[in-house]
């Protein structure tokens, strides 16, 4: 069987938060996944983004806010009333979504954790874990984020498929915590974990989720970098598990409106024997 997995970062609140609800429903529609990992879900009063996506998309929603959203609030004005967070989206039944801090610089409060949810599919339980590592420009704390993550996902109960592990990493690649995290290139962050990362089954593994392409972007004079990855647990789970594509998608306007400052990234597994 085939199973579409995808991670978003959905910038919050900035932009025309309206205006880009539409596209990103329009995106994901079109998207069709199985699972979606979303990073910077917006919070409101009556419920969330995710909660919304969830009902117009036809799936179910494991989400969890952050326990601090200050950092957030005071960077956009009249955001006071809105809340920021994590979310897994999916086709079947969720567990009980699983929450774990990690380490974050004073600036972000406690902004930076795990979600982690065991997804049931049609080929048996699958661990997703999603994060949104910090935007610092140094990788030191990343690399200590990283080594928290790793840990939680080595420790975690072992489900039928193996463990995905995705989300907005703020890290390029060939940096050193995504390195310590995929285990393949360096001494793995957490020992005996080895996850691959999908953009090697990529027909370009260097598309870029971030880049000033996205009228979002060009105020913030970055390069183009690809800092949304997804990966997939080596040697683990009893359900053999393949990764057959990957892509980015997200990375254009829709109708003039540009979903995200983000693009997002799928992979399509296949499961079960050959």
């Amino acid at each position: 069987m085939r199973l579409r997995v995808a991670t978003w970062n959905v910038w919050w609140r900035f932009g025309d938060p309206d205006r880009r609800r539409d596209a990103i429903v329009a995106v994901l529609r079109e998207l069709d996944a199985d699972v979606v990992a979303l990073q910077e879900v917006w919070w409101h009063g009556e419920g969330s983004f995710a909660d919304d996506l969830a009902a117009e998309l036809g799936m179910q929603v494991a989400l969890r806010p952050s326990r601090d959203p200050a950092s957030w609030v005071s960077s956009l004005p009249g955001a006071e009333a809105y809340g920021i967070g994590n979310a897994v989206l999916a086709r079947g039944t969720l567990g009980e979504p699983v929450v774990a801090p990690l380490p974050a610089p004073p600036r972000e409060g406690a902004t930076r954790m795990v979600l982690d949810v065991v997804v049931d599919t049609p080929a048996g339980s699958c661990r997703v874990v999603t994060v949104h590592l910090t935007s610092t420009p140094s990788s030191r704390l990343r690399c200590e984020q990283v080594r928290a993550l790793a840990a939680h996902v080595a420790a975690a109960p072992s489900t039928d498929l193996p463990p995905v592990v995705l989300g907005d990493f703020n890290a390029e690649p060939d940096s050193d915590e995504m390195r310590m995290l995929e285990g393949l290139l360096t001494e793995p962050a957490a020992p005996g974990l080895l996850l691959a990362n999908v953009r090697r089954w990529a027909l370009d593994p260097a598309e870029a989720t971030f880049t000033p392409a996205n009228p979002h972007v060009v105020a913030t004079a970055a390069p183009p970098v690809r800092i949304d990855h997804v990966l997939v647990g080596l040697g683990r789970g009893t359900v053999p598990v393949r990764i057959a594509r990957s892509a980015v998608f997200g990375a254009a306007p829709v109708a003039g409106v540009w979903p995200s400052d983000h693009a997002g990234v799928v992979t399509d597994l296949d499961v079960g024997p050959p």
